[in-house]
């Protein structure tokens, strides 16, 4: 290639960074006017974030997308303009299960792009109590792994909390060792989430056998301590390897190479219909002989798809069972809205935990 060409390649390409710019200043010029608009309608009561209107506007993302940039990425640079202009408008607070470098917080930055003020908890159930207080806006939580099943303590506190799930997140998992120095041989432990050891079960058992495994509150934590001590490394995220400045072990060891993590937002807003939306149900049952089909019978017959069930004890009675289930569709959907009166009429107790856009579509 000529240098005359090149120099009006990039000419090109300069000219088309200034009118991008100029575009994503009228874009933030209108976003602003959406607030006061918002404000002068209600007040402080004025809701600036829109779950749906955004998957909406990313669903056309991907839709009109040509290449040769991915839909991933273009959804992903979408989502970052929106999250800087969301923050004209009023930015947010988002609890998550910490401390920095954990996925969590890679799940809740996939999800609301990166202009919003992230708060690291050390426990979920502080996630849930940050957000009952209005100290953070919403809560990213684990709920659960495609190969390790349910974090049951997610699970459990949907019984008692009045928080509401508005959307989901899923998130490939990468895991990869890491210690001071990156030498596999002079590796004595490795520390991690239960979780994160589970799933690399076998790569571990392979090239660390006999190695002492500790389990720790986040693998955020293992890299934490890993920075501290030579002989300690983490199974940790590509993210607390630079934060923590630790030097890669080895790569991609998780045994599952399709290893995905699925975590739920959850707050106090009701999310309006997208078109494609998941709903999420805590249903009681006592225990009796076919409980279990009564309440699955009227999902069927008003032609609901469910895509989810799990089961968790109630903690009322000894073998009285709750049951935490996804279906298909919005709950002011006719068919899910009639599925659901019928199910009330069945179950010992039906809530609905949230409708919200899906994340799968």
């Amino acid at each position: 290639m000529s240098d005359s060409k090149l120099r009006e390649l990039r000419k090109s390409i300069d000219t088309l960074d200034e009118q991008i710019q100029q575009l994503l200043t009228r874009r933030a010029e209108y976003a602003a006017q959406v607030a006061e608009v918002k404000r002068a309608q209600d007040g402080e009561q004025a809701v600036f974030y829109r779950p749906e209107r955004e998957a909406n506007v990313l669903r056309r993302v991907a839709e009109r997308n040509q290449g040769p940039l991915s839909d991933a990425v273009m959804v992903r640079l979408f989502r970052e303009i929106m999250s800087a202009c969301l923050a004209l408008e009023q930015p947010l607070a988002i609890a998550y299960l910490g401390p920095e470098g954990t996925y969590t917080q890679e799940a809740a930055l996939k999800h609301f792009g990166h202009a919003v003020e992230l708060r690291a908890m050390v426990a979920i159930d502080e996630i849930f109590r940050e957000v009952e207080a209005g100290s953070a806006d919403f809560g990213v939580v684990p709920v659960e792994n495609s190969t390790e099943g349910a974090v049951n303590h997610t699970l459990d506190m949907f019984i008692r909390s009045p928080l509401k799930i508005c959307g989901d997140v899923e998130l490939r998992i990468h895991h990869q060792l890491l210690s001071q120095g990156g030498d596999l041989d002079a590796v004595k432990a490795v520390y991690a989430h239960q979780q994160a050891l589970a799933q690399c079960r076998e790569w571990l058992d392979a090239n660390l056998p006999g190695v002492k495994r500790v389990a720790v509150s986040s693998n955020a934590e293992a890299a934490r301590l890993a920075a501290q001590e030579p002989g300690i490394a983490a199974i940790a995220s590509d993210a607390a390897a630079g934060m923590y400045q630790l030097d890669l072990v080895a790569g991609n060891i998780e045994d599952d190479p399709n290893n995905t993590t699925r975590f739920l937002v959850i707050g106090n807003q009701d999310i309006g219909p997208s078109g494609h939306d998941k709903t999420s149900l805590l249903v009681a049952v006592h225990n009796q002989a076919g409980a279990l089909f009564r309440l699955l019978e009227p999902v069927s017959r008003h032609g609901v798809s469910m895509t989810r069930i799990e089961s968790r004890p109630s903690r009322a009675a000894k073998w009285d069972y709750v049951f935490f289930v996804d279906v298909e569709g919005h709950a002011r959907d006719e068919n899910v809205a009639a599925a659901l009166k019928e199910l009330g009429t069945v179950a010992s107790m039906l809530k609905v935990l949230g409708s919200y856009p899906d994340c799968e579509r």
